[in-house]
């Protein structure tokens, strides 16, 4: 089992913990609500039982989900023309990995990187290109790192094209956020 599965696994045990339900129960619940479409369900699912949109979220994922024939998750995000920039993605992981505990949640098309909040968001944008979208409430002086609108899902993003991008600048930003989210 990958990390990334750990890391689901660990957030649906968490799941049955918070609702006091089973995955069995309540992915029956969801059959008998009626609700059909994934933001149906999620909506629904905060609104039963109280969980909030990534628990719900990757919930409805656990009902919805079709089974991976490697059971890699990103396998499946770097596919096809998108497989050469897979060591991008590890070189981003392997400099977050002494940090300390963080969860990887898996979403359609990239990874959502926690701890006590989101502190980033790692998937291919492109074919040609990985973001990296950080959540950091300070300002980042950088030309490699783009200031985002406000009320995005990130604050910055750092456009990463090959494992040589993921230098000391953007390390440094990465951890200022994982310091920050918990």
């Amino acid at each position: 089992m990958t990390d990334l599965q750990k890391a689901v696994q660990t957030q649906l045990a968490n799941i049955e913990k918070k609702t006091g339900k089973t995955l069995a129960q309540l992915h029956a619940a969801i059959a008998k609500s009626g609700k059909t479409k994934h933001g149906e369900i999620r909506t629904w699912l905060m609104d039963e039982f109280g969980l909030g949109h990534g628990d719900a979220n990757t919930l409805v994922h656990s009902v919805q989900a079709k089974p991976t024939p490697s059971g890699d998750v990103l396998a499946e995000i770097y596919t096809d023309k998108k497989a050469h920039l897979r060591p991008i993605h590890d070189k981003v992981m392997d400099a977050i990995k002494g940090w300390g505990n963080f969860e990887v949640a898996p979403k359609k098309g990239y990874v959502s990187l926690r701890r006590k909040k989101q502190f980033a968001m790692l998937g291919p944008k492109t074919n040609d290109r990985i973001e990296l979208g950080l959540n950091l409430k300070d300002d980042i002086a950088s030309k490699k790192i783009v200031a985002q609108k406000p009320g995005g899902m990130c604050q910055f993003i750092a456009p990463l094209t090959s494992p040589a991008d993921v230098d000391k600048e953007i390390t440094t930003a990465l951890k200022k956020a994982f310091d920050a989210s918990g």
